[in-house]
């Protein structure tokens, strides 16, 4: 790779690397069966505002885990470069669609649209930066997925007025099972250590979606 194209594409094994394409893989079957529940669900029990932030939490899901099955799955050398950025694209948009259906649907008034906004904002920076310094300096961008995914905290009673403990309850414990998984994202001398950063998003994922299929909509139509 020439010095131009940023930070050296990372090794792992080729079990690693199989593992990681299998969990995945399996994550674009469950996310498709995903979006198309939600957006079934909350046409017939929400309003538009409820489909369409269903649609872009679904949707993202759809292209992050597809987009990361294709950068492992994908053994060309000089396809790993843009699959990697794509792929770290991908969990800044899936970040932000997963705040999409608590901050407009959960979330209602100001503090709803105002986390709305700035999230969003802070994944369009962060793409931006994914095109640039992050591709040197990729640890920067590890704190930037966390410092995101924490943020909502600070909404965290109002929310809780608005959502129902059990929907709180999975709305954290998926951000914990992200965070969870981040030591072993970093961990590199651990043998499939990307494999089972990958279980952890799946976990994560799964938690977030039930949340929102589970309270979120439900509490809307209430």
């Amino acid at each position: 790779m020439s010095a131009t194209s940023g930070a050296a594409i990372p090794r792992y094994s080729y079990g690693d690397e199989l593992a990681s394409s299998v969990i995945h893989g399996i994550g674009i079957v469950l996310s498709i069966a995903g979006l198309a529940t939600l957006v079934a669900f909350a046409a017939l029990h929400g309003d538009a505002l409820a489909v369409v932030a269903c649609a872009v939490f679904g949707t993202s899901l759809v292209l992050l885990y597809t987009a990361s099955t294709l950068y492992h799955s994908i053994s060309v050398a000089k396809a790993k470069p843009a699959l990697r950025v794509l792929d770290h694209v991908a969990i800044y948009l899936l970040i932000a669609g997963t705040y999409t259906p608590f901050t407009l649907i959960a979330l209602p008034g100001a503090w709803g649209l105002s986390l709305f906004a700035a999230i969003w904002a802070l994944a369009l920076a962060g793409i931006a930066l994914e095109l640039g310094l992050f591709r040197r300096y990729h640890k920067l961008a590890v704190l930037l997925y966390v410092g995101m995914g924490w943020i909502g905290m600070i909404a965290f009673r109002p929310l809780s007025a608005h959502l129902q403990t059990g929907g709180m309850l999975l709305l954290i414990g998926g951000g914990v099972a992200y965070t969870l998984g981040v030591p072993f994202y970093l961990w590199r001398r651990l043998p499939y250590h990307h494999a089972l950063w990958h279980v952890f998003v799946l976990a994560g994922s799964v938690l977030h979606f039930l949340a929102v299929l589970l309270y979120v909509i439900p509490d809307a139509a209430a």
